[in-house]
Formats: structure tokens, sequence, C-alpha cells
């Protein structure tokens, strides 16, 4: 037996820890303000999509295993072409931007905690940055310590937060609670269908599946099921943790504590203690998240390079790590430092919904070779597509500079693959 293989409750369990991350952590505050009594409807919607998107995914995975994932779906439907090149590299700029996200949400939960237990207070740009440093660090000391720290983590976070969920449901009789969730707090569909894809970010993390697929056991059975059973999961956790939010806590409140709601949100139920709790699970849980991601982020980022559609100079190893996994973290104390948390989830977002929409198209193209059904995967591209347009037309409304980040980061991944192929394929013409 192949001790390298992974059996259906680890492969679940990747896809639970990759969407259960920091998103969630990071978007609710975002996602009340903007969807408000209807958040648990708006992260249905989101959830819709990436249940559709999981199902395209796992047929590709078992039509093409492979460690690249995306990489390599985008390879196989589109060529090794500009298109895909610059898909690929969004990919990775798209793992720059969650990174951000975590640690943006590591420093808000951070600074919280702090300033509840003592007399002092710490801006979160400091904590962000040194734990976006000391989990540099740790990667390049020991991916086993990383990967052990995630496995340890998964089971942390999903225990507080059911637990979070079944206290929390206690006080569903209140009127407080019945009065925040009534649908004259709803917002139109289109704007709650907008809000819901500004938080889209909290369910990518499926995808890492992909990643993992030729390492899974029976694969005819459990790549699929390791996608569904965690994807239908994390939908149901997250309507409920957004249920109990929204009924816990003021909007106005909400607003005020928009990085740290979740751990706000505890209080009604457990005071300072649930505060203190959920807090600590949140730097647990981003923690995790910055390590797991600045190891996939520099994978994608040597796999671009080995399929020349970025330089090979990433293929260069510094101490012992391929030299992406420097860069992308530089990248991250970057972005973090200087943009907000709404222009990072909105940025974050997008990527995402066009790389998944891209991914429906290619199962929709390889339905055939895939054993899938045209009309569900053709339907997944739709429906991100419509979202996509959706997340950009009420975020030029409300707040532009997000739209303009996003689209902006778009259009340079596929520019900077283009300026790539046209300097390559001038040096490699012969003399």
């Amino acid at each position: 037996m192949d001790k390298n293989k992974i059996g259906l409750l680890a492969a679940v369990s990747i896809g639970i820890g990759g969407m259960v991350g920091g998103g969630i952590f990071a978007v609710l505050g975002l996602a009340v303000e903007l969807s408000k009594g209807g958040t648990p409807i708006a992260f249905l919607f989101a959830g819709i999509i990436a249940l559709i998107t999981s199902y395209s995914y796992a047929h590709l995975s078992l039509t093409y295993p492979n460690k690249g994932g995306t990489v390599k779906f985008m390879n196989v439907g589109f060529g090794k072409n500009v298109f895909s090149g610059g898909t690929n590299n969004l990919l990775w700029i798209s793992y720059i931007i969650m990174l951000s996200l975590y640690a943006s949400a590591f420093g808000a939960y951070g600074a919280s905690i702090i300033k509840i237990t003592g007399n002092f207070t710490v801006d979160k740009h400091i904590l962000l940055s040194a734990i976006i440093i000391f989990s540099t660090l740790l990667n390049y000391i020991s991916f086993k310590a990383v990967s052990i720290a995630e496995s340890f983590a998964v089971y942390i976070k999903i225990f507080i937060l059911v637990i979070f969920v079944i206290i929390g449901f206690y006080g569903l009789g209140s009127s407080h609670f019945i009065s925040q969730l009534n649908i004259e707090h709803w917002v139109g569909p289109f704007k709650m269908l907008s809000g819901g894809m500004v938080i889209f970010v909290a369910y990518e993390g499926f995808e890492l599946i992909a990643n993992a697929a030729p390492n899974i056991k029976n694969p005819g059975k459990n790549v699929p099921r390791s996608y569904y059973y965690s994807v239908l999961f994390v939908i149901l956790l997250y309507i409920l943790i957004a249920i109990i939010t929204v009924g816990s806590v003021s909007f106005g409140k909400i607003a005020t504590a928009q990085e740290y709601v979740l751990a706000v949100a505890a209080e009604p139920m457990l005071g300072k203690i649930g505060f203190m709790i959920i807090g600590i699970t949140a730097l647990i849980s981003t923690f995790s998240a910055i390590n797991v991601s600045l190891y996939g982020g520099s994978r994608v980022n040597f796999e671009l390079a080995e399929d020349d559609e970025i330089s090979h100079e990433f293929t260069t190893i510094f101490w012992n790590e391929p030299i992406g996994l420097l860069v992308t973290a530089v990248l991250t104390l970057v972005i973090a430092n200087i943009f907000n948390l709404e222009s990072i989830s909105t940025s974050g977002s997008a990527g995402f919904l066009l790389i998944f929409g891209l991914v429906n198209f290619v199962n929709y193209k390889l339905a055939k070779e895939t054993s899938s059904l045209k009309f569900l995967s053709l339907s997944g591209f739709l429906l991100c597509f419509i979202a996509l347009v959706a997340l950009m037309v009420q975020q030029f409304r409300t707040r532009p500079e997000g739209a303009i980040i996003g689209l902006s980061i778009i259009v340079f991944a596929y520019i900077l693959e283009w300026i790539f192929k046209k300097l390559d394929k001038t040096t490699n013409q012969p003399a």
C-alpha cells in the first residue's frame, strides 16, 4: 500500500481547511455590511456557484490528475499560450491576494485581543507584517512543521465554530434576533448577489483538492465525494454562522467591528471569554492559512516557470525553496499593508470568479473526455460570468477604487504573460 495515498476523510479535510481558512474571519463583517439581514442568502448564492464549479473540478481532476491542479486544467483546455498563461498568472496573483486577506484578518483579530486584555494597543499592520515574515521563515525551515500545524488547525477551528453555532442557536427566540433577520432588513436581489460575490473568497479553497487528486485512494469515488462533501458542509456552516452573527450583533456594531466581527458575535453568548475564544481561533486559523497558502503560491509560481509561462529564473532555489516563496511573501507584505480589506476581498473574489468560470468552460469544452453533463458546466461558466459582472457593477457604484484595483490585477496578469511571451520569443530566435 502506498503510504503517500490519502483517504476520503483527509481529502475532505483539505477542502474544508482550504475554505474555512482565514476567509470567513476576514469577510464576514463586510458581508453583513453589504447584505444586512440577507447575509445568509448571500452566502448561499456564493455557495451554489462553488458547488457547481466543484462538479467541473471533480471531473477534470479524475480525467487529468496532476499536482498542478488548476494550472494543468488551463493548459489542457486552452493549450500553452498567452491566454492560459495569463490565467495561471492570475491564479498566482490571487494566492497573493488571499494571503493579504488572511494577514489582514490576523492583524485585526490580534490587535483586538491585545486591546481587550491589556492597557496598550498594537497597530494591526505590525502584527500582519510579523506573521507574514514568521510564516515565510517557517516555510523555509520546515514544511513538515507547516503541514502539522495545518492538520492541527483544521480540527480545532471546525470544532470551535460548530460549538459557536450550537450555542448561538439558543438565542433564536429573542426579539432582537428575529428583528435583525426580518426581510425588511434585506437589501435588493442585485445588491445581495453582488454582496455574496465580494465574499466569494471564503469558498475558493476547495480547489486545493485538485492538487492532491493524484494521491487520493479510490479516486473514482473519493475525488468527487471530497469536493461535494467539503463544499456542502462549508455552505451549511457559513449560513448558520451568518444567521447567528446577524441575529446577535446590531448592524451598527458590526460596521464598527467589521474586521473582527465573529469574535464580537460570540460576546452576547459567552461574554469576554467568547470574544477571546473566537479571537484565538481566528489567529490559529489565519496563521495556518498563511502557512499553506505561501507554500501553495510558491508552488504555482514554480509550475508556471517550468511550463514556460513565466521566466525560468523562478525555478531558482533560494536557501532550500524556490525563489517564488520569497517573491510571494514580499508582494503579500506590500499588498496587505497598502490596500484596505474591501479592495483586497473584491480583487480576490474577481480573480477566482474568472478562474472558476474558465475551469467550468474547460470542463464544458472537454465534456466527452471527462464524462460530464455539458449543461451543468455551462451553467457554472455563465453563473461565474454573471456574478463577476454583478460584483464589478456594484463596486463601481459604491467603491470604484475596489473595482478598478480588481480589474487592473486581471488585466495586468494577461499583459505580463503577453510581454513575457514576446521577450521569450525574441530571446530564443536563431542568430
